[in-house]
């Protein structure tokens, strides 16, 4: 079974991270951080990952540390399940439209973090969450995952929305990348022999 467990503690946080890349994208994610367990919510379902995740981090302060810290420990369990990859298609894309947003999410599970984002918001919160921890969230998901990540926003207005379709883009991509290869579940799907 292609899951992993990882525990993540520090000064500002602590944090637990329970996948299975193998589910049916059931969720139980609790971080004090409405809004984004929401987004994790969307990102399990749509990745067809099953995920818990328990979050405690110093709230009285701001949502920062917790959000990242989640995106590290997400990253880990992430390339920990997927071992040497052997396998897995590698490769995911997705455009999603969501109301007034469209989002664009393409992805490489190379072992080789990079992020690209190119993805605006147009007010500074949604609700009570800062919207430029979106991009904090998933720029530590692609280093601790080791995963080239690409979100542009072509269009939208809306922050939610916006922050939303990311999340889902990313999921769909995620999905198809860590999905079992028929033609290849056996090989390393590089020329290199190794990602």
């Amino acid at each position: 079974m292609r899951s992993a467990k990882i525990t993540r503690k520090t000064a500002e946080t602590d944090i637990t991270v329970e996948i299975n890349l193998d589910g049916s994208g059931s969720y139980d994610n609790q971080t004090g951080v409405g809004f984004f367990d929401h987004m994790l919510d969307q990102l399990a379902r749509h990745a067809l990952i099953d995920m818990t995740i328990r979050a405690k981090g110093d709230l009285h302060i701001d949502d920062h540390h917790t959000v990242e810290d989640t995106g590290i420990t997400l990253g880990q369990a992430l390339a920990q399940a997927l071992g040497d990859k052997r396998g897995i298609r590698r490769y995911g894309a997705c455009l999603l439209p969501m109301d007034d947003a469209l989002v664009r999410a393409a992805l490489d599970l190379s072992g080789r973090p990079f992020l690209v984002w190119n993805v605006d918001m147009p007010t500074a919160k949604i609700g009570s969450f800062d919207t430029e921890l979106v991009r904090e969230f998933f720029q530590a998901l692609s280093t601790h995952g080791g995963i080239t990540l690409h979100v542009d926003a072509l269009h939208g207005f809306n922050s939610h929305h916006i922050a939303e379709a990311a999340f889902k883009a990313v999921a769909r991509a995620l999905r198809e990348a860590v999905e079992t290869d028929p033609r290849k579940a056996d090989a390393i799907p590089s020329t290199k022999g190794a990602l």
